[in-house]
């Protein structure tokens, strides 16, 4: 029997993610990755802060934060947000059918460990899945917003407090996590 899904509530912290269906991508070009931007900023900036991300060829990662001042369903606004990009992409691609597996996963950050490793696990997830050697190459995460002065949408500056500064941030991002389920740092 599957397990229920976690259901989203107000002020707290999910770790969110999805993987295309069978063997599709999800981002085939650049202009893909800039359009589901477009499309989440629509759907689901509103009802959810966002702490990190990365958009991978086949799946991506969220961590956010569902608002206190929560109108609508999340779970509906995000069914709705994939189906909006699907619909665009199936039609630009002259493809049918769903795009995402069904259901976006998701978990809820319950301490503190693990909102830390989140940040750090969405970021290095490129190179974890061989999309690149280093996953500071990566463009379509958020960890070089992190390090820019431009404006953006993230929650930059808590996450930047959270890890003690820039120093602190980087320095978490230099640790792996080995098969022995620890961090260590990376060469």
């Amino acid at each position: 029997m599957p397990t229920p899904k976690v259901q989203f509530e107000s002020g707290t912290f999910y770790h969110v993610w999805t993987h295309a269906n069978g063997l599709d991508n999800l981002f085939r070009e650049e202009d893909n990755y800039q359009f589901f931007f477009s499309k989440y900023a629509i759907y689901i900036h509103s009802l959810a802060k966002t702490f990190a991300y990365c958009l991978m060829p086949n799946h991506f990662h969220l961590m956010i934060q569902i608002r206190e001042s929560l109108v609508n369903n999340p779970s509906q606004a995000f069914s709705n947000f994939l189906n909006s990009y699907t619909q665009a992409f199936n039609k630009k691609y002259q493809r049918k059918g769903s795009l995402f597996i069904p259901n976006i996963d998701r978990r809820k950050i319950e301490s503190d460990s693990y909102f830390t490793r989140c940040i750090t696990y969405i970021h290095q997830n490129p190179a974890n899945h061989g999309f690149v050697k280093d996953f500071r190459d990566w463009k379509f995460s958020s960890w070089k917003s992190f390090l820019s002065e431009s404006p953006t949408k993230l929650e930059k500056q808590v996450v930047l407090d959270w890890f003690g500064g820039i120093e602190g941030f980087i320095k978490d991002h230099q640790m792996k996590y080995n098969q022995e389920n620890e961090w260590i740092f990376g060469k």
